[in-house]
Parts: C-alpha cells; structure tokens; sequence
C-alpha cells in the first residue's frame, strides 16, 4: 500500500477553494455591506466552512475508504431520514422558494448535498456484490422524487447523472439509458404541468429577452458580465454586475463575476484547475485497489464534473436556470462541505493504489 499524497489533486482543490473564498468577497461585498452593514458577511462565512471543510478533508483521507463498505446502508438511510424531515414545517426552512435546509442561526444545512455521497456510496457497495442494475436505478429515482417534494430539481438532476454514470460503468447499456431518457423527458413535462413556474424557465431560457425583468433578467444580466470581460478582464473588484444587477452573484452566477473581472485568461485558470481535478479522479479511479474504491472514485468524480459543467451552462444560458452551485467557488457551506470530504475520500483511495 502506497501512503503518498496525490499532491496535484490537493493542489487543485486548495487553488479552487482560495480562489472561490477571494471571488465571493469580490462579488458579494457590495450587497452584504447594503443588507448587513459590513462587507465581509458571506466571505466571513464562507471562511468559516473553508476551514472546517479543510479539516475534514484532511481526517477523512486518513480513514480507511473500506470504512464505508460497512457502514453504506446506515449513512444512507440517516439521509433519507434527513431528506424527509425537512419537508416538514417548522424544522425544514424555505430559501429561495425551496423547503431543503435545515436553518441554524444565519447558517443553513442542505441534506440533499449530503445524499450525493451517501447514495454514491451505497451504490459502490451495492455493485460490487450485485448485477442486477434495477434496484440501484429505483432507489435514485426514489430519492429523486423526494428531493423534487422540496423541490429541487438541480440537485436531484446532479444526483441521478451520478449514479447513472456509476451504472454506465457497471454494464447499463445504452438503449436502455435512452429508454430512462425517454421516460426522464416524460416525467419533467409532468412537472412542468403541475408546477408552471418551470415552464416559464425553459421559456426565458430559450429567449430570455421575451421577459427581461422577469424570468428572463438573471440571464441576461449574467450574459451582460460575462460580455465586457473580453481577455483580461476588467480587474479584481471592477464589476458592474455586482451593484445590483445581477442576483446574488456570490452564489450560483459567482462564474460571471470572476468572466467578468478576469476575463477569458481567468475562465482558462478555471477551467484548466477543474479540468487537473477530474483527470486526478479518473485516474485514481483507474488504479483503485478493488471495484468499490473504483466505483466511488468514479462516482465522485462524475458527480463534481456533471455539477460543474451543469452550473457553467447555465450560467452562459445553455440550459435553463436549475440553481445548482459551482463546486468550491460559489457561495454555501453545505455544498463545500460535502466536496471537501467527497475529495477526502478520493485521497485515501490514491493513497491505497
């Protein structure tokens, strides 16, 4: 057993999270200092779960990944109980129009981040001793259902990607994922019908202009940052965007702030950090010791590519807003949490290649 530290995995992840916590004080300041009367409320925060992210990343890479072979279905099923008690009012909070956090004090904790790892893990565990696909595929889409009761429907998109990655790698054949396709697509006009605020998102998504001050505003106002950043951008703390133009900035647009105020050299230093990071989890994937290290080595890394790539579309409008975060950069602590210890995991798999 190798005890080395993969240190271009560790390297990325510090690279992306410093970056992230500098570039939430940039495009949040202004709106923190106009609601909370100082500029640091959300970086102040989100240097609070940057360290502790940190140091649980750090206890999770010395625990042995076969730990979670044992303990899969109960880490499962105290998120499922999660999952469902914050359904209900009085002990789930609403923000932004979804019932998915748990409120202590100004902090929130968001048990469908947690659910990712969870259920990546327990179906490592259950395809390594099972072929059978089916089961696996009817408890995602149990636990999809229940995250959409909040709703969230980025989460539950992030989390069924997942695990069907995983499957595509355990023998799921490709007809039958464009036959579940076929039923996803289905079941999403479903959800548009009984929720018609969705379908003004696809909308605004296919012609944001048709209600600029309306669904179609986040949009074009993330467009209209992006635009100006031209190569080098307009400088650290030079955004327009910010001063009340677009959104809360610091949370799931915060990519258009940082296109914005580096311009495209930044974006390449982005993507070029994600890009080291997924290659680092496919290749430690590649040499995992056993089919469990190896599914969730997959697992993880599908999961924060599919999330990253989801976020960064919407952001340049390629897909409808979903509100999902971008890994290490955006604003939250629940999300940073769980991709800290979610790359902590990663770590001990290197270390046992």
């Amino acid at each position: 057993m190798h005890k080395k530290v993969d240190w271009l995995l560790v390297i990325s992840v510090l690279a992306l999270s410093i970056f992230g916590l500098i570039m939430i004080y940039s495009a949040s300041y202004v709106w923190s200092e106009y609601k909370f009367n100082t500029p640091f409320k959300f970086v102040r925060n989100q240097g609070l779960f940057l360290i502790i992210g940190l140091l649980l990343m750090y206890f999770v890479s010395k625990i042995d990944y076969e730990y979670y072979y044992k303990y899969a279905k109960h880490l499962l099923i105290g998120c499922i109980i999660l999952l469902v008690l914050v359904l209900i009012p009085g002990i789930g909070t609403i923000r932004n129009g979804s019932r998915s956090w748990f409120g202590i004090g100004s902090f929130g904790i968001q048990p469908s981040e947690f659910t990712k790892l969870a259920l990546i893990i327990f179906s490592s565990k259950y395809l390594t001793t099972h072929k059978k696909l089916g089961p696996v595929i009817m408890l995602t889409m149990f636990i999809f259902g229940i995250i959409m009761l909040q709703p969230d429907f980025g989460t539950g998109t992030v989390i069924v990607m997942t695990i069907f990655g995983i499957l595509f790698i355990n023998g799921l054949k490709i007809s039958l994922i464009v036959k579940l396709g076929i039923g996803g697509l289905a079941g999403i006009v479903g959800l548009i019908l009984i929720a018609p605020y969705r379908l003004r998102r696809i909308l605004s998504f296919v012609n944001p202009w048709r209600d600029p001050l309306g669904s179609g505003f986040q949009i074009i106002q993330s467009l209209y940052a992006i635009g100006p950043g031209g190569i080098f951008g307009l400088g650290f703390g030079n955004s327009i965007q910010k001063h009340f133009y677009l959104p809360e900035p610091q949370t799931d647009f915060i990519f258009s702030i940082i296109s914005e105020e580096f311009g495209f050299l930044g974006v390449l230093i982005v993507a070029t950090l994600f890009i080291t990071l997924i290659y680092c989890g496919i290749r430690i994937a590649l040499n995992a010791p056993d089919k469990f290290a190896k599914n969730m080595a997959f697992g993880i890394t599908f999961g924060l590519a599919f999330q990253t790539i989801l976020n960064l579309s919407v952001v340049i409008g390629l897909v409808p807003v979903t509100g999902v975060t971008l890994p290490f950069l955006s604003y939250g602590g629940s999300s940073l949490l769980i991709t800290m210890v979610s790359m902590g995991v990663l770590m001990n798999i290197s270390k046992n290649c």
